[in-house]
């Protein structure tokens, strides 16, 4: 038996001293006392451990250690925001490219653009932004990193109106895995700029992302919750109520257990509940007016709607969900919900396995729907929703619990499913979920992969491979 070879940290490589100096930004390794706190990732089912993390401050930062990784032929992974699911944005005995110290947000309020760079969260734009009401399409969750949720399309309670996030986007600032720096938009190296939105971070490393923004002074949203044995009536109506609703008013429906504290009255903690959460961009009266529907469906539990800022809306959830808990997560995109899905989604919701875990269902059709299933590599435009199943819970011994609960729900729902999924809602599933993903346009991404990326330098992600010659 061959001797088993170490795996290298900067201790053992001799240009670990240089990498130091070169950086603007702090080079962490095992024997640093900050390493353990910095590699933490979001999903703490999985723990990794980079031989080096380095912490870039900007663009030629990047750049620097993106060479390194290179020369050292390490393994190479990006955190931007750092909250990918899969925890992709790390890798073992490789080189972290950690972003997350690049936060800076520019609006230009009478262009209405943002310029927000690499490793911000959502709630950094979504504050910059909503300084001058306005906002741009993108996630439900603050902590939410806006490079990943971009590179992989973005969902959020703006789709129907404003389309994804990715069809908001004018232009990035991309360093190529050669070390190139370039910006890519319409006019300026097309190509890559299809790649990237939808492609993931198959192509490059983002530093700065350009955004249109569209006015958004205020939201009226909230949830409504019915009795989890209301959920196959109320299920039936939302599949035939939202799509037909005008495109100003959103809403993702979910299974939940209502959270032990406010703003929830204590007759409803701990109560398993059917819910949609609206985000309306009409006027109070029309969206009462569209709302009225809700009380003509079973009994309604709550009915918790009212005006507030956009931001607000967006970090929402952020109490619930804080880094560092056990997460376990399964996908699909959705054409139809007939009634025997719904029938199969109740009877898993009927045993969400903790307080946190949960279903969703996002909205595609509106404005994301009229983008062709070809000009972004985003597939499924097509698709009703995206649907997501995630077990949650911060006690690790709850582990192989939430993962049993999700497998089998999504093996009893996928057969009605259209077969890929929405990249950002997936764990490490292998080369062929990828496919089924991009579908028809998986062809033309392996082709610009063996352009821009042919050895795959980038292949810590959602992966796509360099097609053959």
């Amino acid at each position: 038996m061959s001797p088993r070879v170490e795996a290298p940290t900067v201790r053992s490589i001799p240009e670990s001293r240089q990498l130091r100096a070169d950086l603007r930004g702090p080079v962490l390794t095992r024997d640093d006392p900050a390493y353990d706190e910095t590699r933490k990732l979001y999903n703490a089912m999985i723990n990794k451990r980079p031989a080096v993390i380095a912490r870039c401050w900007d663009a030629a930062d990047v750049v620097t250690a993106l060479r390194f990784g290179r020369e050292q032929n390490l393994d190479i992974a990006v955190r931007g925001g750092g909250h990918n699911g899969g925890g992709l944005g790390s890798v073992d005995d490789g080189l972290m490219i950690d972003l997350s110290l690049m936060r800076g947000v520019r609006v230009d309020p009478k262009s209405r653009t943002a310029d927000v760079s690499g490793g911000c969260q959502l709630g950094d734009l979504d504050h910059a932004a909503g300084a001058f009401g306005l906002a741009t399409p993108g996630g439900i969750i603050s902590t939410t990193g806006v490079g990943g949720l971009t590179l992989g399309g973005g969902l959020g309670h703006l789709t129907r109106k404003y389309g994804l996030t990715i069809d908001n986007l004018t232009s990035v600032d991309i360093v190529l895995p050669d070390g190139t720096f370039v910006t890519a938009d319409a006019d300026e190296h097309p190509d890559l700029f299809w790649a990237v939105r939808g492609g993931g971070g198959n192509f490059g490393i983002v530093t700065n992302f350009r955004f249109r923004l569209h006015p958004v002074p205020s939201v009226i949203a909230g949830p409504t919750f019915w009795p989890i044995d209301q959920a196959e009536e109320v299920m039936a109506w939302y599949r035939e109520f939202l799509p037909k609703a005008p495109e100003e008013l959103n809403g993702f429906f979910g299974f939940l257990t209502v959270p032990p504290g406010p703003p929830f009255p204590p007759a409803l903690h701990h109560q398993k509940v059917a819910a949609v959460v609206w985000c309306s961009l009409a006027s109070a009266a029309q969206t009462e007016r569209l709302l009225e529907a809700v009380h003509r469906v079973g009994t309604p539990s709550l009915h918790a709607v009212s005006p507030m800022p956009y931001p607000a809306l967006n970090s929402m959830f952020d109490p619930l969900y804080p880094s560092g808990h056990q997460w376990y997560w399964r996908a699909d995109f959705v054409k139809e919900l007939s009634d025997e899905a719904i029938h199969q989604h109740v009877l898993h919701a009927q045993q969400l396995p903790t307080g946190q875990s949960t279903m969703h269902l996002y909205p595609i059709d509106g404005a994301a729907s009229r983008v062709g299933a070809r000009d972004t590599p985003w597939a499924y435009r097509h698709a009703q929703w995206a649907e997501v199943i995630v077990g949650v819970d911060p006690d690790p011994r709850n582990a192989a619990r939430l993962r049993d609960w999700v497998v089998g729900y999504h093996e009893a729902l996928h057969p009605y499913s259209m077969g890929g999924a929405y990249v950002n809602f997936m764990m490490d599933e292998g080369t062929e979920r990828v496919r089924a993903t991009y579908g028809e346009n998986y062809d033309r991404l392996a082709t610009l992969k063996r352009r821009f990326d042919p050895k795959n330098v980038f292949h810590v992600n959602q992966n796509v491979r360099p097609a053959t010659a």
